[in-house]
């Protein structure tokens, strides 16, 4: 299976990376003399089921992405407006993989395993999940938000794969609950009273909240457990940088 991907890379630097970076966009912080993008774009150009790559963010990565054979596409300060413009530029029947900029660590390996994981499974929608284990084997003392369900701690990942035209028919659902995500009481109302007392009791199992994703959004969702770690580690704070440094120095 050969997939397309988005790359969303349009986040403004005004967030804690902006007391170490000057750069205005987070995918252009150096590391390494390099910006942070490239390292994410290159690990998907060295995966042989990547097809075309767009890039979503402000004409200033136009240097950083010569040479790559990405196609930038402009940005918004919308995050679900920048989703739309990317898969727009896709064929809507070929699946697309969606990525954030910020993931450096990530290797051409990962993405290849994770798209040979979801193509054995049927769905409309594949989300990486990765076990606490993994990664405090990997990145010991690595600062994450983990989640408990039955089959173990996960934390997320930050690519999901899915056919544009169901990312784009779910839309208005995507964006209310974008809307609602600092706002638990809200989400909770949306997802059910059962299913928010199963996870604070740790009783909530995987196809549950595949079963939930479906009821929903009316689409296949299916979580995939992925045994690499790099694929959930974002840059979004001055640790996070330092980590990511210190482990692309080695």
């Amino acid at each position: 299976m050969i997939v397309d991907a988005v790359v969303l890379a349009g986040a403004a630097n005004t967030g804690k990376l902006r007391g170490i970076s000057d750069c205005t966009n987070e995918a252009l912080i150096p590391i390494h003399g390099r910006p942070m993008v490239q390292y994410v774009v290159e690990a998907l150009n060295g995966a042989a089921k990547v097809g075309r790559i767009v890039v979503v963010g402000p004409d200033e990565l136009r240097a950083a992405l010569q040479g790559t054979g990405a196609v930038l596409v402009p940005s918004t300060n919308s995050i679900t407006d920048n989703v739309k413009r990317g898969l727009e530029e896709l064929d809507s029947e070929r699946m697309a993989l969606l990525v954030t900029s910020d993931i450096p660590l990530v290797t051409s390996e990962a993405v290849e395993d994770f798209i040979n994981r979801c193509s054995e499974l049927p769905g409309d929608l594949f989300y990486p999940i990765v076990s606490k284990e993994v990664n405090d084997v990997n990145y010991p003392g690595t600062a994450r938000t983990y989640f408990r369900l039955r089959e173990g701690t996960f934390t997320g990942g930050n690519l999901f794969l899915a056919l544009p035209r169901v990312v784009l028919e779910c839309q208005p659902m995507l964006e209310r609950v974008f809307a609602m995500r600092k706002k638990p009481w809200q989400l909770s109302r949306l997802l059910g009273f059962s299913f928010i007392l199963k996870f604070l009791l740790r009783r909530l199992a995987i196809h549950e909240i595949e079963e939930r994703v479906r009821d929903i959004f009316s689409i296949k969702g299916v979580a995939v457990i992925t045994p690499y770690p790099e694929i959930g580690i974002d840059v979004d704070k001055p640790s996070d940088l330092e980590l990511v440094t210190s482990a692309l120095k080695r």
